[in-house]
């Protein structure tokens, strides 16, 4: 099959991509939120200066592995690198990036981070059954959130006298109040977390359901409780934040979605939120405020001032807010895009997608005729059923595009006096 025909059959999911030679050599492994549209982007638009991007066109094949989460791809690509040190992935300045994770030898281990280049310039010892990677252009932070909810980790001190945040927040099972022991914290917390980062997580499942069933057997249904809600965030992990942006915003096309939605079933985990603020026909301000997995990325919030809408019209100035959004090649695309308003705001949010080459759904909230009823409106029935699970979470966005604007607006007006 070519290559074209290849990019046609790649599914939208979550997985690792990878390249081979005429030679059948694996020279270039990657990871991906969606798959089809990764691999796409190496074969359109603008390319940057990484080694495989120069040399893609000795690209022959193309394979693909799924997989049911980010975290599980960034995983797997981790193996792949280290089993067979595929040549693009090692050239030039690629492995400057990588990052190693790794357990201490504390009496309760905790989970660290190393950089390649850390690793090169210490006296580091890497015990193969506790160190795991290389994990290209990983975001361990949000690494380490994600591994903290799955398993519990903790890197509070033991018996501290008094619990840490986490532990209040039921995220430490109890290393610092001694409501937990070593034996117990390695066999409830690491044993798992080491065989979920070596790729095994069914594994890691089974193992919960059978201590499901020891729990009930002898009635401690808080722990089964606990061990159901893992089983639970092991099978639905939200992870689209772990991969860096410069991972989505290298290469970019005008043609396709880079996170694409596909039905509602979907996970849509990158929300952008918008508002129009004004006084009459002046002090014209737009905002853009981003939600990532339900919770919002103040860092990718962004601000506009209006240039060139004469006059008093919301969805003038909408328009104009998201052609210059939409302008930027360097802004990582959302899933979905939500607009304070209701079919006006939603016609021009479409309109101005779709001159963009885009396909982004649009979701648009009005307050209804007395101003108390949230109404909301759709620009594609693939989401309804979204939309209906997530309506908090939407007015939530909204609320918010409309505070940052209106904030926005007052430090204008503050500057002018």
């Amino acid at each position: 099959m070519k290559i074209s025909g290849k990019i046609k059959s790649a599914p939208n999911k979550p997985g690792i991509y990878l390249f081979y030679n005429n030679k059948r050599a694996l020279i270039y492994v990657g990871k991906a939120t969606n798959l089809k549209s990764r691999i796409r982007s190496y074969f359109a638009g603008q390319k940057s200066p990484r080694p495989i991007e120069i040399f893609i066109d000795e690209v022959s094949n193309i394979k693909w592995i799924e997989t049911d989460s980010v975290l599980e791809a960034i995983i797997l690509e981790a193996r792949y690198i280290k089993k067979h040190l595929p040549k693009y992935n090692v050239l030039g300045k690629d492995d400057k990036s990588w990052n190693y994770l790794y357990l201490t030898e504390d009496e309760f281990p905790q989970l660290k981070s190393i950089r390649q280049h850390e690793l090169h310039n210490s006296k580091f010892i890497i015990h193969n059954s506790s160190f795991w990677g290389p994990f290209p252009g990983l975001n361990t932070k949000a690494t380490f959130k994600i591994l903290r909810k799955l398993f519990n980790y903790s890197d509070c001190k033991p018996d501290q006298g008094k619990p840490c945040f986490y532990n209040q927040i039921e995220q430490c099972l109890g290393v610092c109040t001694g409501e937990i022991t070593a034996k117990e914290y390695k066999q409830k917390v690491i044993s798992p977390l080491k065989r979920f980062l070596s790729g095994k997580k069914e594994q890691v499942i089974r193992s919960l359901e059978k201590k499901i069933k020891n729990a009930v057997r002898e009635e401690e249904f808080e722990e089964a409780g606990r061990l159901r809600d893992q089983i639970a965030n092991l099978k639905k992990i939200h992870d689209v934040s772990l991969l860096n942006d410069s991972l989505f915003s290298s290469p970019i096309t005008k043609h396709f979605s880079l996170l694409p939605l596909t039905t509602h079933k979907s996970p849509i985990t990158k929300i952008e939120g918008y508002d129009i603020s004004n006084l009459g026909s002046t002090g014209k301000v737009g905002s853009l405020v981003t939600f990532v997995n339900g919770e919002p990325s103040k860092r990718d919030y962004k601000k506009f001032k209006i240039k060139t809408v004469v006059g008093q019209s919301d969805v003038h100035c909408l328009a104009e807010v998201l052609r210059r959004r939409l302008k930027h090649d360097d802004w990582p695309l959302p899933n979905i895009i939500l607009v304070d308003g209701g079919k006006p705001q939603l016609s021009t949010a479409k309109r101005e997608i779709l001159n963009s080459k885009f396909k982004i759904p649009v979701v648009g909230i009005a307050k209804g005729k007395d101003r108390k009823k949230n109404q909301f409106f759709i620009s594609d029935k693939s989401i309804a059923g979204w939309v209906k699970e997530n309506k908090k979470t939407l007015i939530q966005v909204r609320d918010e595009a409309h505070r940052f604007a209106i904030k926005y607006q007052r430090q204008l007006r503050k500057i002018k006096k």
